[in-house]
Parts: structure tokens; C-alpha cells; sequence
């Protein structure tokens, strides 16, 4: 099977300028992606910030929920009624959350079809590296353009974390 490997620098835009997340390697054909930040943030804390709705919604938006069970929901409900997130396939405390996740509406076939995001926590020293890897991408069109907006959309979500962790929780009120 042929692979090929493309490395990405991604610029995220995000108000961040310390370790904002990178794009660790790109797969075609048989594609992967895969992310990760390394967090200002001790692991139990950057866990709870990522799977309990209280600590979503520090940093992703105030509507999010999280039902930390295999089947239950990791939902970001934003304004205007789109959602994002997925369901929790799997999960081991501290360690790994996998989700069958969902595409932004706009891609309604992979919306249906969904990827796997494998999200793993690993304590270094005091900070937390998270890496992402998505995995199930199809052939066609729209998954290439799903695939395209996700790479820079996940990049900015591993930001928008680290982000939290340097800035403190956003204040949905301002």
C-alpha cells in the first residue's frame, strides 16, 4: 500500500504564542492525522478540563457536555445550534479518550460516516502533552476539504486548550 507523508507547518492564529499545536505528521491514501500541544497543566486537571462538561466548557463553549462512559456524549453545543464532538468509544482515566467523531455540518457525508479521534494525555513533568490521531478518513471530494478544514480546525482546538491553561478559564459572559 502506498504511502506518503507530508509534513504541514501549521500557523494557528489562535490568541496563543507559546506552544501552540503542531501538526506531528500527515498521511495520504491511508490517512492519518495526527496533532498534538504540550499543556502548562498537570495531567489531572488538564483530564478534567477535557472530560467533564464543566471543564469543556472552561474553554470550548459554555454548552458543552460530556457523559464519560462508553456510548455517552462529548458535545460541544455552540451558539446558533451547531454541534460538534462525538461518542465516547473508549475511554481509560488519564490516559486516552477515543471518540467516533463527527465533521462540521458542512460535510454532511462525513458528518454521517464519522472518524475515530484517538486523544491520549501524557504527564511531562509539569505539563501535559495531548496528541490527537484521527483516523477513518475516506476517498472523495468532501473528505479531502473535510480533511483540510479538521487539520487546521483540531490544531486550533489543541490551542484553544493550552490556551485555557495559560490564560484561565473564558468567561462566556464578555
Amino acid at each position: 500500500m502506498k504511502t506518503i507523508f507530508l509534513a504541514l507547518a501549521l500557523t494557528v492564529t489562535a490568541a496563543v504564542t507559546q506552544e501552540p499545536a503542531k501538526t506531528v505528521k500527515a498521511i495520504a491514501v491511508d490517512k492519518v492525522l495526527i496533532l498534538e500541544v504540550t499543556v502548562p497543566a498537570p495531567l489531572s486537571a488538564v483530564w478534567e478540563a477535557f472530560t467533564t462538561s464543566a471543564g469543556l466548557s472552561t474553554w470550548l463553549t459554555p454548552g458543552a457536555v460530556v457523559d464519560l462512559k462508553e456510548g455517552g456524549e462529548w458535545t460541544a453545543h455552540f451558539p446558533g445550534g451547531s454541534t460538534g464532538g462525538g461518542t465516547i468509544l473508549s475511554f481509560v482515566p488519564e490516559k486516552e479518550l477515543v471518540l467516533s467523531a463527527m465533521a462540521p455540518d458542512k460535510f454532511p457525508t462525513v458528518r454521517a460516516t464519522r472518524t475515530k479521534a484517538r486523544f491520549q494525555f501524557e504527564a511531562k513533568g509539569d505539563s501535559t502533552v495531548v496528541r490527537l490521531t484521527q483516523t477513518g478518513w475516506k476517498e472523495g471530494e468532501e473528505w479531502v476539504k473535510a480533511y483540510e478544514y479538521l487539520t487546521v480546525g483540531n490544531a486550533q482546538l489543541l490551542a484553544t486548550l493550552h490556551h485555557r491553561f495559560v490564560n484561565g478559564p473564558i468567561d462566556w459572559t464578555k
